[in-house]
């Protein structure tokens, strides 16, 4: 791939390869847009089958987390790590602490978080070099788990959905249905719960599904006959691109408003939503809890205002509608035009030059 000309065309501003022999590290670190401050976004240990697809992903992730950033009204930019290798039996302390070396290295430019493949204990590892981490253990000052923030905030992006739809955000009565009860979708399962809305759920874990069922008196469906339940919202809240040919059109939902990153399949998937008159509340504005909660951690982490910040999903995602009936498009590309408004404007006030 011609990488400079990948980078021009997506506005990139660095791409960090990071080798260390010793440890057999290998790791690619992307920094997409830093106008907002710092680049956030964690770091992926994947097998990758060539060296340009682990290229390709950490280009894609970082520019994802920019938006994401952006949209959730974060004073934060957006990156993005990769390391190369098998994370069942490539891992060890020395390489870690070498990455974490190499985060340092970059002075604050790029904080880095757990993503697929790391765990809490990797990061622990990590800031043994570097405070420019994210997602350590408790012992260090972290957050814990996330996904009751993410669910919580969902469930507000859900209420600003319902008001959007009838002008009123009480969904007493309203049915949903939550593909994936696990994690994130059992705290939202909750929190819809508590708010007597009625609950039609799937998932391939029975655990989980027991679960939801006892403590939430939720209806259970086989996992492919969630696609076809009348609803009035549809919560994915598990594996991606489920909005795809093969399920838009068996759809019986008013708006899709869930967890699950990458929702659409294609973006094409977005204007049939549109064209269809479902609403969509783009999944990186709506599951934005977790990075929100995360991002607290920087400050010192307190939980109460965290979760105040979550709260504010409720008027992100309302901006999205807005700007979509201001500009007559679908909710998925305002969602862009939101975030990209935001990072123009900043970076017009950000232009002046103050001495450091």
């Amino acid at each position: 791939m011609k990488i400079f000309d990948y980078l021009g065309k997506y506005g990139y501003e660095q791409l960090v390869f990071c080798h260390d022999k010793t440890t057999g590290l290998k790791a690619i670190i992307a920094i997409h847009d830093t106008t907002l401050g710092p680049a956030l976004g964690g770091t992926r240990m994947w097998n990758y089958e060539s060296e340009e697809d682990a290229i390709l992903d950490v280009l894609r992730l970082a520019r994802g987390m920019t938006y994401k950033a952006a949209a959730s009204g974060l004073n934060l930019g957006g990156g993005k790590a990769v390391i190369i290798g098998d994370p069942k039996k490539d891992k060890s302390e020395e390489m870690w602490r070498a990455f974490g070396r190499f985060v340092q290295s970059l002075n604050g430019r790029y904080i880095t978080a757990e993503d697929v493949g790391t765990t809490v204990q990797d990061m622990d590892y990590i800031n043994l070099e570097t405070d420019h981490v994210t997602g350590v253990s408790a012992a260090s000052g972290s957050s814990g788990d996330p996904s009751p923030k993410t669910a919580y905030g969902v469930f507000r992006g859900l209420l600003a959905t319902a008001n959007e739809l009838w002008g009123s955000d009480d969904i007493k009565g309203k049915v949903v249905a939550v593909q994936g009860v696990g994690s994130v979708g059992y705290y939202l399962c909750q929190y819809l719960h508590e708010a007597g809305a009625k609950l039609v759920v799937s998932d391939i874990n029975q655990d989980a599904i027991d679960k939801v069922v006892k403590e939430f008196g939720a209806k259970v469906v086989d996992k492919d006959a969630i696609y076809d339940v009348e609803c009035d919202f549809f919560a994915p809240c598990a594996l991606g691109a489920v909005v795809n040919d093969n399920t838009i059109n068996r759809l019986k939902c008013k708006a899709v408003a869930g967890s699950a990153n990458n929702v659409l399949a294609d973006d094409r998937h977005g204007d049939m939503l549109y064209e269809k008159g479902i609403l969509y509340a783009p999944d990186y504005v709506i599951n934005a809890g977790g990075l929100m909660n995360v991002a607290d951690e920087l400050q010192g982490y307190n939980e109460e205002r965290a979760m105040a910040t979550v709260a504010t999903i409720y008027d992100n995602i309302a901006k999205v509608y807005a700007i979509s009936k201001r500009d007559g498009i679908p909710s998925y590309k305002a969602a862009d035009r939101m975030a990209e408004e935001r990072i123009e404007a900043l970076g017009r006030v950000r232009g002046n030059y103050i001495r450091r």
